[in-house]
């Protein structure tokens, strides 16, 4: 599975989750697309397969992608202090790849309902479903992605 991993700012999130995949899921592929070249850079240090940056690497990312992951502001455009340009949105947002949404309370984006939950957490969370998928489709038991509420 090609597993893409977005984040932008200081790319702490994605390090997280790049270090996270790798040592839970050593054999997937892990693709890292940054917003800066801060962010990438941080990713590929965590151990990402490759990775590129700006709008047009999200964008080529999304549609390689089985599994995109990153925070809830990877589809609000202008969200992550304007990283995340509308063209990087709609293709978080139209890919057929399955989404993990991480979320994350800032930038003046809210999710109610969801109080103040630590990174890590939520990071643990998103490496269990990712494992619970890359293990259904090596099953091949033909539950479609969007089984995992």
């Amino acid at each position: 599975m090609n597993i893409l991993v977005i984040d932008g700012q200081g790319g702490g999130v994605g390090r997280q989750l790049v270090e996270g995949i790798k040592k839970a899921l050593p054999d997937q592929t892990v693709a890292a697309a940054g917003t800066n070249a801060l962010a990438t850079q941080a990713m590929l240090r965590a151990g990402a397969d490759h990775g590129a940056t700006g709008e047009n690497a999200v964008i080529v990312g999304c549609r390689r992608a089985d599994i995109i992951v990153g925070p809830v502001g990877i589809v609000i455009a202008d969200s992550l202090w304007g990283e995340v340009t509308p063209r990087m949105a709609a293709a978080v947002g139209q890919s057929p790849a399955a989404r993990i949404l991480l979320p994350m309370n800032l930038c003046d984006n809210y999710i109610a309902g969801v109080g103040r939950i630590a990174a890590s957490a939520l990071v643990e969370d998103c490496i269990a479903r990712i494992r619970e998928m890359v293990i259904l489709q090596k099953k091949k038991c033909g539950i479609c992605w969007q089984a995992f509420p």
